[in-house]
């Protein structure tokens, strides 16, 4: 048997030491806030302006543009620590991170210049978008459609839905259809940088032809804003399509199917994250509340319970820093980040419902906080592809790397 010669380490000492910060930051600003802006359905603005104060929005953007230039290991070791403060607030830097992501691999120089050191303060926040009124998980289904205009910009027009930070974003990532003869249809679509008003629901001027309804009503995920985006007329510099016109064009599906697995890991920790704040929870009430003259934590079924949830919690872990180290060594990801997405979702959703189930009548009234989760964490299974559209991804991978 092997002797270990040095101490076994989950995260190295800077990882330790972000995590610290960040967990305190969550424990004295984002938990003592949460309810009121989940009652109220209100942008939590405070909060996100700490956010920049501790540079939380250039933590994977490279130094030399203003950032942390950190890893992707160490952003999601970030996210859960946000995300078990409250999903939303992970929401709010989310798609920020993928678009410097998709920035920082695709973009021209000119793009990275321009962008990169605004969005490393968060004097700038992205968005990107996917999904349409009419499609769901079949992207290449998308509508919305770009045309080249005789002065070399592009116009497009469509609807979009389900975009996070809608409203108060100032750029949005958007896959549209350039070449609807594209055969296979993939092959068609481009990823616009499309700018607008942070903040302002008709955008006028240079930014004419972007309309954000007023955001959507929803279950939980609430403070972060939901919108749909309405292209009508919005005229687009050829220059602003990702990586620039001649390597950019009709390349956005590759695209954005590359910054969805760095997503898929990312939703991933948001669910570790509400799944560690489930247990915590969890095991604060069963030592709080007795029942037959003993604490419900003395029970046989409640410890069970808190062993399945604890077990899940790491499992659901480990799998989310396997696929961003992959990711960070350069290697394919997309099998590891499916597995990751779809088992740390559930495992979210799981230890939620443990954990409500624990709280037991006390567990549906709103002065105790898994409420507020119970409503949040069915949003993982969805975002970022569905628990069935992850098991399509791993069964296909699968026999792409096992082929006989």
């Amino acid at each position: 048997m092997a002797v270990a010669t040095t101490p076994y380490q989950e995260k190295t000492d800077e990882q330790k030491a972000i995590c610290e910060m960040v967990r305190q930051f969550a424990d004295e600003q984002i938990l003592p806030n949460a309810a009121h802006y989940d009652s109220a359905d209100e942008y939590p603005e405070p909060i996100v302006e700490q956010m920049k104060e501790l540079g939380l929005f250039g933590v994977t953007i490279p130094e030399e543009y203003g950032g942390m230039g950190l890893d992707l290991t160490t952003y999601v070791m970030i996210v859960e620590e946000l995300s078990r403060g409250w999903i939303s607030i992970s929401g709010v830097i989310n798609t920020h991170f993928i678009g410097s992501y998709l920035l920082m691999k695709f973009g021209s120089d000119a793009q990275k210049q321009k962008y990169l050191p605004r969005m490393a303060t968060g004097e700038i926040r992205a968005a990107f978008s996917l999904s349409e009124p009419e499609l769901g998980s079949d992207v290449q289904a998308i509508k919305t459609s770009a045309k080249k205009l005789d002065d070399g910009r592009y116009e497009i027009n469509g609807q979009k839905m389900w975009v996070t930070n809608g409203l108060m974003s100032s750029l949005v990532f958007v896959l549209v259809k350039t070449d609807p003869e594209a055969d296979p249809r993939h092959k068609g679509f481009t990823c616009f940088i499309a700018e607008k008003e942070a903040g302002v629901s008709e955008n006028t001027g240079d930014h004419a032809g972007l309309t954000v309804p007023p955001k959507i009503k929803k279950l939980g995920y609430k403070g972060v804003e939901s919108t749909e985006l309405v292209f009508d007329g919005y005229k687009c510099p050829a220059g602003n399509i990702l990586g620039g016109e001649d390597a950019g064009l009709n390349k956005g599906f590759a695209q954005m199917m590359d910054a969805l697995e760095v997503g898929r890991a990312n939703v991933a920790a948001r669910g570790v994250g509400i799944a560690q704040r489930a247990l915590e929870l969890a095991l604060r009430y069963s030592q709080e509340r007795k029942t037959f003259g003993k604490q419900i934590a003395e029970h046989q079924a409640i410890q069970f319970k808190l062993a399945d949830m604890a077990t899940q919690v790491e499992a659901a872990r480990l799998l989310t820093h396997k696929a961003a180290r992959m990711k960070d060594a350069g290697e394919r990801s997309d099998l590891e980040a499916g597995m990751a997405k779809l088992f740390a979702s559930e495992a979210g959703r799981f230890c939620v419902e443990e954990s409500f189930r624990i709280h037991g009548g006390y567990g549906y009234s709103k002065e105790y906080e898994i409420e507020r989760l119970y409503r949040d964490a069915p949003l993982l299974l969805i975002g970022e592809g569905t628990s069935e559209i992850q098991r399509m991804v791993i069964g296909k991978k699968l026999l792409q790397r096992n082929k006989i």
